[in-house]
């Protein structure tokens, strides 16, 4: 290709615009001015911060979402061309709003959304991927089963039918059900994904299991190569149909705000995989930019280069 590098991840799924107003509390309606430190668009969205942070971390990364033919949009093709994030498969659609989230943080960095339900992120579905992109790629990132709602099951097994065809590697993360989904609803997908990212309540309410262990197996079940649990400030559990491990988070942090802190942890996991590390050492590299990531304000402003997250990385001996 003259020279050119080829893509080596495709991410799939929301690239928004956040407000985050932090700090707040839960008497904010009853004051009549609520003062907040900063009001300020910043970049959102799981395959967007993804895209991002793996960008930053070394490899060449193309975007496939559906964003508005507006101010909210331009900002995020503005930001993407500063980050070198591909977007020749970014669809602008002039009939839709870019997504807006405005994100409510507490003291303490637990946060809520108040959302666009007829944004962009709502509009999103298989005609906004491009998979003459694939060809060549090295591993497709669907970022959150279930954010985007038209990215349903038969979709999904369209995609990762076509990754497979390019012997792409299958990652993917989730949210919880949008319209009270449950596990079976997504089963076929399931069984093409290598690498499962769910947080710990998220794969609980999926699976109505409680038990690490339970949980694990009701994605191996459905054919997950590898499921990786993030529990937050434990760090991760992962299963295969082999062995599992309790891969414990870089201690003496004190988050901020853990907006994005799931995207960070898959970004990071990614990067190690291509890297060619160990699986253990992928969930402790994921570990070490989820933990920069909640040090810092919004999703994409922690994690800056590999070096910085590699430093981190180095905590575990």
């Amino acid at each position: 290709m003259d020279g050119e590098k080829m893509t080596d991840v495709i991410c799939i799924g929301a690239a928004v615009v956040d407000i985050p107003l932090r700090p707040v509390s839960k008497n904010i309606f009853d004051i009549e001015s609520y003062p907040v430190d900063r009001i300020a668009m910043t970049i959102g969205g799981d395959a967007i911060n993804e895209a991002t942070i793996i960008s930053r971390l070394g490899y060449k990364t193309a975007l496939m979402s559906k964003v508005g033919e507006d101010a909210a949009g331009k900002f995020i093709l503005d930001f993407c061309q500063k980050e070198g994030i591909d977007t020749e498969a970014l669809n602008i659609d002039p009939k839709v709003d870019t997504s807006i989230n405005v994100g409510l943080v507490t003291e303490d960095g637990e946060r809520t959304f108040v959302t666009n339900r007829n944004g962009s992120l709502w509009k999103t579905d298989i005609t906004d991927v491009d998979f003459s992109k694939f060809k060549g790629a090295r591993l497709l990132t669907l970022a959150s089963i279930f954010n985007c709602p038209l990215l349903d099951n038969k979709s999904l097994v369209q995609i990762f039918k076509k990754a497979k065809e390019e012997n792409m590697i299958i990652c993917a993360d989730m949210i919880k059900p949008r319209f009270s989904e449950k596990l079976e609803d997504i089963g076929e997908a399931l069984g093409y994904i290598d690498y499962f990212f769910p947080n710990y309540d998220e794969a609980c309410l999926l699976s109505g299991e409680k038990d690490l262990d339970a949980v694990a197996d009701s994605f191996l079940k459905y054919g997950v190569k590898h499921v990786i649990i993030k529990t937050g400030k434990e760090g991760c559990f992962i299963k295969t149909k082999e062995k599992s491990v309790k891969v414990p988070a870089i201690s003496g942090i004190k988050a901020i705000d853990t907006i994005g802190a799931g995207d960070n942890f898959a970004a990071g996991f990614i990067t190690a995989l291509l890297d060619g590390k160990e699986l253990i050492n992928c969930a402790q590299f994921a570990n070490a930019a989820a933990s920069i990531a909640v040090q810092n304000p919004g999703a994409t402003t922690g994690v800056l280069n590999k070096k910085q997250v590699e430093k981190v990385f180095e905590y575990y001996g």
